[in-house]
């Protein structure tokens, strides 16, 4: 613990530990030896609200068909679902894996909040993933059970022990909709496992993020502590948020916890499309929407942007991938009356680790924000292991109750992230300035930030170095104002070969899901590389951006 004089109330820094401490009010968390499921704690921080009537605020709407769900149907139909899976299914038990492949639906957060109610893991995944990549996370979830779309199920594997419900069928339905009133709820412990959600490694192989109970209670009760409040405008508007994010990512997932123990309405996007996210900004008057950086770009850029009426909209949060100054500049520039808030987190803590809070902190362009409640964090000097001080960068690394259980299956990648006093090590080049707040200069892991998706370059130059034609591959992350980066390959081809750019990409694309697709390529002599062999990927993108900055 801290002594409270050596810590610095401007930026938490203490000079002591050299540690940096939240500024923010300490949230209150429940015992973690109290049973306790993040369902059940979601649904008591609604009811503590004497003003909110859940039988008149819709939780759930469906942007493109107008289909609404209150929050005293949602509830129903979760409990119900609960019920009908354990009467169905009487072996299936706690800390077993439910696989979701599915886009985004009203029935997705019924089924979510259902499985978490009765201490059944959730592990949902792309649903644009291809089957060699589903047969992957399913030897690493170990899942029993599958819930999945009929457009997609074809996808799956045929053997899980307790088969596949298709969640456009009739049986679905029925299960949501008739209620079983010999139901008992189930014990949760907080420190069972509530998610595996994946994440891509700098190896290329996907690891599965084991996410608590406990650790989606720790960053809704911050989100809630820290509960950002425009000033003016009184009385508020009832929040009503648009999700253009998808289900399975974890900003999507912990998003969704957010806004069902805030009373908020959520209208979902099944596929995203920019023109559609604009008709339903003005037709559900949206006050807040969760984005990625391309997004804000697009917005701040795009000509449709004039055509509809945006004035509901009072916040927007960005993350998954940093934003520039710039961009968040131009963006304000259109929207004067919109705050950005940006934040930073990652799939291995559950959400955001750090935000703004008010209108003042969201002029702090090109930073991700303070600590949020709860969270410690050092910058730890790669190469001597020094924690650094305020203005001097380093590793990131974060100490807290949101902070990953650890890898599924995965000893060692656990042991080299996590360390045994519980700091997570998360792999990006950072600095706190002299007011706490959080700036990413750079990621010492490898992986590209397409859309805010995680792409692994090792991944991809494995599928291009078993293409005949080529020699040798490298990957790297080429800047792109759309989508924050883009997966750019430098091909040495073998020789006498004459394949094309086109061809490579078409050789990949068939080979893994959309977004990670590579969308540009270079055909270099030789990949540079350390004597230990390992791709000097800098050297690559410096020759990339030359070459681009030579052709204006």
């Amino acid at each position: 613990m801290a002594d409270a004089s050596s810590v610095n109330p401007q930026n938490g820094f203490c000079s002591k530990t050299k540690v940096f401490h939240s500024l923010r009010s300490p949230a209150p968390l429940p015992p973690p030896s109290q049973p306790l499921s993040i369902t059940d704690y979601a649904i008591s921080l609604l009811r503590s609200d004497p003003a909110f009537s859940p039988s008149t605020t819709d939780f759930l709407i469906d942007s493109a068909t107008g289909h609404r769900l209150s929050y005293t149907d949602f509830i129903r139909q979760f409990q119900s679902l609960s019920a009908a899976l354990v009467n169905k299914f009487p072996t299936l038990a706690k800390n077993q894996v439910a696989l979701i492949l599915s886009p985004t639906s009203i029935h997705i957060p019924v089924l979510y909040f259902s499985l978490l109610s009765i201490g059944v893991t959730v592990s949902p995944v792309n649903p644009l993933s291809t089957k060699s990549e589903l047969t992957d996370l399913v030897g690493l979830s170990k899942p029993v059970i599958a819930f999945a779309t009929s457009s997609v199920a074809s996808k799956l594997p045929s053997s899980f022990p307790l088969g596949t419900i298709i969640i456009d069928s009739p049986q679905f339905v029925s299960m949501i909709q008739n209620p079983h009133s010999n139901f008992s709820s189930q014990l949760v412990k907080q420190s069972d496992t509530a998610g595996i959600l994946y994440s891509s490694g700098t190896t290329g192989r996907i690891k599965g993020v084991e996410l608590t109970h406990r650790n989606f209670i720790a960053i809704t009760s911050a989100a809630h502590n820290n509960r950002f409040m425009k000033d003016g405008n009184a009385p508020h508007e009832h929040p009503v948020s648009l999700f253009p994010l998808p289900l399975f990512h974890v900003f999507g997932f912990f998003m969704l916890i957010r806004a069902a123990s805030f009373g908020e309405t959520l209208v979902l996007m099944e596929r995203f499309d920019f023109e559609n996210m604009l008709k339903a900004v003005e037709k559900y008057k949206v006050t807040y929407m969760p984005v990625s950086p391309p997004l804000v770009v697009a917005m701040a850029k795009s000509d449709l942007v004039p055509k509809y009426d945006l004035s509901s909209l009072l916040l927007i949060g960005c993350g998954g991938a940093p934003l520039g100054k710039e961009v968040a500049k131009s963006f304000s520039a259109r929207f004067p009356n919109v705050d950005v808030v940006q934040g930073y987190g990652m799939t291995e803590t559950g959400g955001g680790v750090t935000g703004m809070n008010g209108p003042d902190e969201c002029e702090h362009h090109g930073s991700a924000g303070r600590l949020s409640p709860n969270v410690e964090a050092k910058i730890v000097d790669p190469e001597t292991g020094e924690a650094l001080s305020p203005m001097q960068q380093g590793e990131l690394w974060l100490r807290g109750p949101m902070v990953m259980k650890g890898y599924v299956r995965n000893k060692e990648a656990s042991a080299a992230t996590l360390d045994s006093e519980g700091w997570l090590k998360t792999g990006d080049l950072c600095y706190f300035d002299s007011d706490g707040f959080l700036y990413i200069a750079d990621r010492l892991k490898e992986l590209i930030k397409y859309k805010a998706y995680q792409v692994a370059p090792a991944e991809l130059e494995r599928y291009l170095q078993a293409i005949p034609e080529v020699a040798d591959a490298a990957v790297i992350p080429y800047p792109d104002e759309e989508a924050g980066e883009i997966p750019m390959a430098y091909i040495v081809r073998r020789p006498g070969s004459k394949i094309n750019e086109a061809q490579i990409m078409e050789i990949i694309a068939k080979q893994v899901s959309p977004y990670k697709k590579i969308r540009k390529v270079a055909f270099i002599n030789t990949i540079p590389k350390t004597p230990a062999g390992k791709i000097l990927r800098r050297e690559l993108v410096k020759h990339a951006l030359s070459r681009a900055s030579s052709k204006l």
